[in-house]
């Protein structure tokens, strides 16, 4: 089926712009224009991913993208003219799954687009699940079949993008992946090595984690390397 994507932005002409490129490589576009009903149409539509602006009347796109992060499951990609470090690390750490300021440039954009929507088929797009679609460490489990993870028999709470950093980490324990490659797997690009949004993602995993801040055990930070997740210390 022809992937849907809804763009949520007040810009009519640039909205329509992005519609048209988007629809010349085979995507099926709908457009949306205010933040404070985008929550009802995302989750009326069920959109294969949404691209939201920030600045919307009636509500922030950060805000729309905290009410429906949760009972949405699809992609979210953050767009704004605000071209600040935190802006990005807040949309990331509210679920989104990537960020671009604008003024976007439109093959980026096409290229960001289909790697979002070909992790949704790679990760999400079965719902059967078999052995190695689940990892177990000691008290921690994580399955990739029902994208889920349970802490000491408790299911976490995760995002999207929590979830994707945190299989990832799993399915290469005992390895270490640099940003470099977890942008790579995670976006299917590569990136400047200026972002520091990862950094965001293991600080909140850490916490659901239990793992301690100061000295991390079960997420580890291998200096000048990478990450780490260990095999071991989830008894």
């Amino acid at each position: 089926m022809t992937p849907h994507i809804l763009i949520i932005e007040d810009d009519i002409h640039l909205a329509q712009l992005i519609s048209a490129y988007l629809g010349k490589h085979g995507y099926q576009v709908s457009l949306h224009g205010r933040g404070d009903t985008a929550a009802d149409v995302i989750l009326d539509t069920r959109p294969d991913l949404v691209i939201l602006d920030v600045m919307l009347p009636g509500k922030e796109g950060f805000d729309v993208c905290r009410e429906v992060r949760l009972r949405y499951h699809g992609r979210i990609l953050i767009m704004t003219a605000r071209d600040e470090d935190v802006d990005e690390i807040l949309g990331l750490e509210l679920g989104a799954d990537d960020y671009l300021a604008k003024p976007v440039e439109p093959r980026r954009l096409l290229a960001r687009v289909r790697a979002l929507l070909r992790r949704g088929v790679d990760d999400g797009g079965s719902s059967d699940s078999s052995d190695h679609d689940d990892l177990v460490f000691g008290q921690f489990s994580i399955s990739q079949g029902t994208r889920s993870a349970s802490l000491a028999g408790e299911e976490m709470e995760l995002t999207t993008a929590e979830f994707d950093l945190l299989w990832l980490l799993a399915s290469h324990a005992g390895q270490v992946l640099s940003r470099d490659d977890i942008m790579n797997e995670l976006r299917g690009i590569g990136f400047d090595g200026l972002d520091r949004s990862i950094d965001a993602r293991i600080s909140r995993l850490r916490k659901k984690l239990g793992d301690s801040p100061d000295s991390p055990t079960r997420i580890k930070t291998v200096r000048g390397k990478g990450y780490l997740f260990s095999r071991s210390d989830w008894e």
